[in-house]
């Protein structure tokens, strides 16, 4: 996978500048950790590399014809689905709904598979984003705080399992916990320092 080369990247809101000349590389086959202040442009530059967002000027080169998946901030899910229907959405019918309960099953949401995501705690349903943008098909992944809400004992393990799951892969997650980055391994850049 080749690198994200963000080249001279400025973007505004009205007067509100959010970056501007922005420069930065972005290792393919890796994970790259973007770190600032809450407001410094993060999401934004997420939505930008995912073709969300126009940028005002500058290029972004290396992810043309690639397929995206992603952990938003928000939860994007379908209310009344089912969680494992959630996560078959973006699965190839070829896997079967045993190989999906598997995968439930090892980030603690096998007792919830059959019930609307309505129904579920913000925990359980921060985990089934997780998981459905991890077994989607994709060349690069977007995580924009994808732990949020999780408590200690079980972001260990969802982390652990995202680990797992995005080695060798191209991987832009941001977050504000040191410590999930390093535990992801991830390069952390900091560009609106």
């Amino acid at each position: 996978m080749e690198d994200i080369c963000i080249r001279n990247l400025s973007k505004s809101f009205g007067d509100k500048v959010v970056f501007d000349g922005l420069n930065l590389t972005i290792k393919g086959a890796a994970t790259t950790c973007i770190m600032a202040p809450s407001g410094a442009g993060k999401t934004t530059l997420l939505r930008i590399l995912m073709g969300l967002e126009a940028v005002d000027s500058g290029s972004v080169a290396g992810l043309e014809g690639k397929r995206f998946s992603a952990v938003f901030q928000e939860e994007r899910l379908c209310e009344n689905m089912t969680a494992a229907d959630n996560i078959r959405l973006v699965m190839p019918a070829s896997v079967s709904m045993a190989a999906v309960l598997a995968e439930m099953d090892r980030i603690g949401l096998g007792s919830c598979a059959g019930q609307p995501v309505c129904v579920l705690s913000g925990g359980m349903r921060r985990r089934v984003s997780i998981l459905r943008a991890l077994l989607a098909e994709y060349d690069v992944l977007f995580l924009d705080e994808p732990f949020k809400g999780l408590d200690e004992a079980l972001k260990e393990q969802v982390l652990a399992y995202v680990k797992e799951k995005t080695t060798g892969k191209t991987v832009v997650f941001v977050t504000h916990d040191k410590m999930e980055a390093v535990i992801m391994e991830a390069q952390i850049i900091e560009p609106f320092a």
